[in-house]
């Protein structure tokens, strides 16, 4: 079954003129689509011959029925979520990571992970994030995934450099 276009005011001369002065290949090629259904080809074949599926031509049919042209271009997306922390507490989080776990305060950990801080953030800020969002934040503030190599609280650095110097070289 062919796709019923109602709107008669551009003829498919124009309709294809008009996609090659648009800068928007999208909306370009929504526009190459309905002027073949205008010539009278099946919706399968338009829908092909322009790499889309006979179901999605009918969608766009029906907005170039409803709204013309314009109604062929991509309507503006949403801003994405808000997000969950505000700025002095994504100040805070960064000292957090800057000044690194207390042992003795956060259950012996040598270094943060993205699950740990996750937990600190929703106990302190009572804002629940996911890990994966964690990361985003702490790749925001500019940290990378490297670290430095943690070292243990209870390791002596004036032994480890006696046995330094009485180790035999190579």
């Amino acid at each position: 079954m062919a796709v019923a276009i109602t709107r008669t005011e551009l003829s498919a001369e124009e309709l294809r003129r008009a996609a090659a002065r648009t800068r928007n290949a999208r909306a370009a090629r929504r526009m190459l689509a309905i002027a073949l259904v205008l010539e009278g080809r099946p919706r399968g074949e338009a829908a092909a011959q322009c790499g889309m599926d006979r179901q999605t031509l009918r969608d766009w049919a029906h907005r170039y029925n409803a709204e013309g042209v314009a109604g062929l271009s991509d309507r503006p997306g949403r801003p994405g979520p808000k997000p969950c922390l505000s700025p002095a507490q994504e100040a805070e989080v960064e000292r957090w990571v800057e000044a690194g776990p207390e042992p003795a305060e956060h259950g012996g950990l040598a270094r943060w992970r993205r699950v740990d801080l996750r937990d600190r953030i929703e106990r302190r800020f009572g804002a629940r994030l996911h890990e994966r969002t964690v990361g985003k934040l702490l790749r925001r503030l500019r940290f990378r995934r490297l670290s430095v190599r943690p070292q243990h609280p209870g390791s002596d650095p004036a032994v480890q450099e006696a046995f330094k110097k009485t180790s035999p070289p190579c």
